[in-house]
């Protein structure tokens, strides 16, 4: 067996809808990248999801979007070469698998599903995709053979639903699809709002509200700004264990893009204020960005070169999904069995 097929394989995806943030590189696109040349990669922009809510999306915004995700994959230090990058549309078997797992999805896990109940909650009107999300991404996930899908911690429970999905499969028709792990980074899985560390860090609430995230692509004085003006509380406490909300928050953050140990930090900021810790936390999310402003700038000056990386990601990963379907359809009856 080669050393190509012996790695475990490694799907994620991210919606291209909002504004991309620190969130999503410290809780997906920074995992993708420290794991890329130890995986077998598949990293997609997941546009029929971005279709949930259809009232938020202009098709042209929806199309630049996508390159824009493109081009941050890649600048943040996706290599094409090594791993597969595409948009989930221009692969097929993704709705046809969605539509075949809906049938043995049972409603109530869908109904239990708290992003859901969330994001329906107070909404006079609520599309089936809305209900139906998990089930699309449980079919992006397993479509290839999974092993590992990087996520946030509030993705844990649509991955156990991705799990359940595939056991009531394979124990309807057969041992079909692997069973995939998630991939929780133990720091920095799930960054707060800025402006109300009670709530995630959200690319939607992050293009509409200032303050609340810091975009993959604000420049520097948007950066500080967002910063300083971060919530914060009146005990002086830089301790994770003791801290509040926002400053653990902040503290989380210096943590993931520094790389320093919690005891290293807590003796960095004691007693020093939280205008030093925020001064010091800005300096440290520039510095990180700033390289990956640059190299953004430089893919998007050629969106022939965008649109080349992702019609050849495409290619790369359709015939395993084809794979994929073609043992689904022969156990579902929807295709005949080879002959002996």
């Amino acid at each position: 067996m080669s050393a190509q097929h012996a790695r475990l394989r490694v799907f994620s995806g991210v919606q291209p809808t909002g504004k991309l943030h620190l969130g999503n590189y410290v809780g997906a696109l920074d995992v993708w990248v420290g794991g890329q040349d130890q995986h077998d990669n598949v990293f997609c922009i997941v546009d029929l999801h971005a279709l949930t809510i259809p009232e938020a999306v202009r098709p042209d915004d929806l199309r630049s979007k996508v390159r824009e995700v493109a081009g941050l994959y890649v600048a943040c230090g996706i290599d094409p070469a090594a791993s597969a990058i595409f948009v989930q549309s221009r692969v097929s078997a993704h709705a046809e698998l969605a539509w075949i797992l809906n049938c043995v999805t049972p409603l109530g896990w869908l109904e239990r599903m708290t992003q859901y109940k969330a994001k329906s909650a107070g909404t006079e009107r609520v599309g089936t995709g809305l209900l139906d999300y998990p089930v699309l991404q449980a079919a992006d996930i397993l479509l290839y053979d999974t092993n590992r899908v990087p996520v946030g911690e509030d993705q844990r429970q649509h991955m156990e639903l991705a799990r359940d999905i595939a056991r009531r499969f394979n124990h309807l028709f057969g041992e079909t699809f692997v069973i995939p792990d998630a991939m929780i980074r133990p720091s920095g899985a799930r960054l707060m709002g800025l402006d109300d560390p009670t709530i995630k860090m959200s690319k939607s609430i992050g293009a509409q509200r200032a303050g609340h995230a810091i975009g993959l692509l604000d420049p520097p004085d948007v950066i500080q700004r967002t910063i300083m003006g971060a919530v914060t509380d009146p005990h002086r406490e830089t301790r994770f264990d003791h801290a509040g909300l926002g400053v653990l928050n902040l503290l989380v953050i210096y943590e993931a893009l520094s790389g320093e140990a919690r005891p290293a930090i807590e003796a960095r900021f004691e007693g020093q204020g939280y205008g030093y810790l925020k001064r010091t936390l800005a300096e440290v999310v520039v510095e990180r960005l700033t390289p990956i402003q640059r190299r953004y700038a430089e893919i998007v000056s050629n969106l022939g070169e965008i649109d080349h990386i992702l019609e050849e990601g495409a290619e790369r990963v359709r015939p395993r999904a084809e794979a994929t379907m073609d043992r689904v359809r022969r156990l579902t009856g929807l295709a005949e069995r080879p002959s002996a």
